[in-house]
């Protein structure tokens, strides 16, 4: 069933909500930010641990978010996913400090390209063990179709999400993580046409964000997936400045929909 999944993301060392769409300026003055919490990356960890919400996303955005990570690991071990500048070099180490999963995306595109030794060297360092990993397919809209993106959301690659791309990609890893960077901290609504496409061609756990603003979104997302999509809010919720819904009702919400 449809879960709200928390998230955790990183910039500069602090826990912000970003425009998506503006991370990969190169002047600070031009990156829209919704909120930079007072509180650190270990108290959202502590907050979600205490309420068993497992399948939280940590997302390092650039340099500087190292120890952050590791504080929230270091709260709650195994209990989070780690993402942002993972590769073969750093997955398992990351796995050593604690995360229940790593996240990885640009890594396996190279110059925009997809590169299948690249992703099977990642799976290598973490023993083949295809749980340990999962997949962020974030994208953007090219010509009505979705294009995964990297380095930020900034740069488009030449991989469609397809049946066929999904299919192919199912058998290294646990989970699909996919945000839809043009609707990422818009808090405008989801993109009903993804999450449909996300449920028909994902036959493993799948979580989508991106413009997600209160609970009727995670009623859309149940009936647009019959179930099978998760949705993680961010901006909306009250513990990120929003005031869409609470970060209560989404447990509650939870709760309710567990069976």
């Amino acid at each position: 069933m449809t879960r709200f999944r928390p998230c955790i993301d990183l910039h500069s060392g602090q826990v912000k909500q970003i425009v998506g769409g503006t991370l990969g300026t190169r002047n600070d003055s031009d990156l829209k930010t919704n909120h930079i919490s007072s509180h650190s990356a270990s108290h959202f960890a502590e907050l979600y641990r205490d309420h068993g919400c497992r399948g939280a996303h940590v997302i390092m955005l650039g340099p500087g978010n190292e120890e952050a990570a590791r504080e929230a690991l270091n709260t709650w071990p195994r209990g989070l996913q780690v993402g942002g500048g993972i590769t073969d070099q750093n997955a398992e180490e990351w796995i050593e400090r604690g995360a229940e999963k790593v996240i990885i995306t640009s890594f396996l595109f190279p110059l925009g390209r997809f590169s299948l030794p690249r992703l099977e060297k990642v799976l290598e360092t973490l023993g083949d063990n295809r749980n340990k990993l999962v997949i962020d397919l974030s994208c953007r809209r090219k010509e009505g179709k979705w294009f995964v993106a990297m380095d930020k959301w900034q740069t488009i690659t030449e991989m469609e999400i397809t049946k066929e791309s999904i299919n192919m990609l199912e058998p290294y890893c646990s989970e699909f993580l996919i945000h839809a960077a043009d609707n990422e901290g818009l808090q405008r609504g989801i993109d009903e046409d993804l999450v449909s496409r996300l449920a028909e061609w994902c036959s493993i756990p799948v979580t989508y964000a991106g413009g997600g603003r209160n609970l009727g979104d995670l009623d859309l997302v149940r009936t647009r997936s019959g179930g099978r999509v998760d949705l993680t809010i961010g901006s909306a919720l009250d513990i990120f400045g929003g005031n869409g819904v609470t970060f209560e009702e989404c447990v509650a919400w939870n709760r309710e929909h567990s069976t």
